[in-house]
């Protein structure tokens, strides 16, 4: 990997992945003039008490696809052999041992609602000197107000501006973004419904749903199949 490069983390269940996924990967890279933006599925959520519906076979092939011809994303199953839960600091971890590089070009890229929660991560506040943070508003979460939500790091939050900051530790960007108000769970709920997905995941993505029958199909055996 270059020794200079400036690469964003996106991690997250992706259970499936969908558009407010995408945009919020793409904010990040235009916002902080990212090099490369890395989309990460978890094997194991931390935070949810039920496993994901979809195989972690068919959660990649579904970023895989989504990331296809999008400039600068590209997707990666380091965390899917990982063992335990993916907390994000030991994915940070593992990222610095694999890609040698520091903290600073480092971009670990989160909604504005998850990071109000920081407090609560694994290994809090070391995470924080793991990368740069990069926070994007999503819809319901805007970023205004989250300096009083997490005052104990109102002074390390900047506002994007495509320039890194020469702190003398990683700073937490801000950025705000129009994303798609889209969840994963609602996708789901959707297609056990028997209700169209369209323009709420990449067409690739629902082809794949559909034609291996994931998210609430009676064929069983697809759900967590190979196939």
């Amino acid at each position: 990997m270059n020794a200079a490069a400036r690469i964003g983390i996106l991690g997250g269940t992706l259970d499936p992945i969908h558009l407010g996924h995408l945009d919020t990967a793409c904010a990040a890279r235009a916002a902080l003039a990212l090099d490369q933006v890395i989309v990460l599925p978890l094997r194991v959520p931390p935070h949810r008490p039920q496993q994901p519906a979809a195989s972690p076979y068919h959660r990649f092939a579904m970023a895989a696809l989504a990331v296809n011809g999008r400039t600068g994303l590209t997707v990666s199953d380091m965390e899917l052999s990982a063992p335990g839960p993916s907390y994000t600091a030991d994915t940070l971890t593992r990222f610095h041992a694999v890609s040698g590089l520091p903290a600073r070009q480092i971009f670990f890229i989160t909604g504005a609602d998850a990071f109000a929660e920081i407090a609560t991560w694994y290994r809090y506040p070391e995470v924080l000197q793991l990368a740069q943070f990069v926070v994007v508003s999503r819809p319901g979460h805007p970023l205004r107000g989250l300096r009083e939500q997490v005052p104990d790091l109102a002074l390390r939050m900047l506002p994007a501006n495509g320039v890194t900051a020469p702190a003398a530790e990683p700073a937490i960007y801000l950025v705000n973004a129009d994303t798609a108000d889209v969840s994963s769970t609602a996708i789901r709920r959707r297609i056990a419904a028997g209700e169209s997905i369209a323009g709420l995941v990449p067409p690739c993505v629902e082809t794949h749903i559909c034609q291996h029958r994931l998210y609430g199909h009676s064929d069983a055996d697809h759900v967590h199949g190979q196939n």
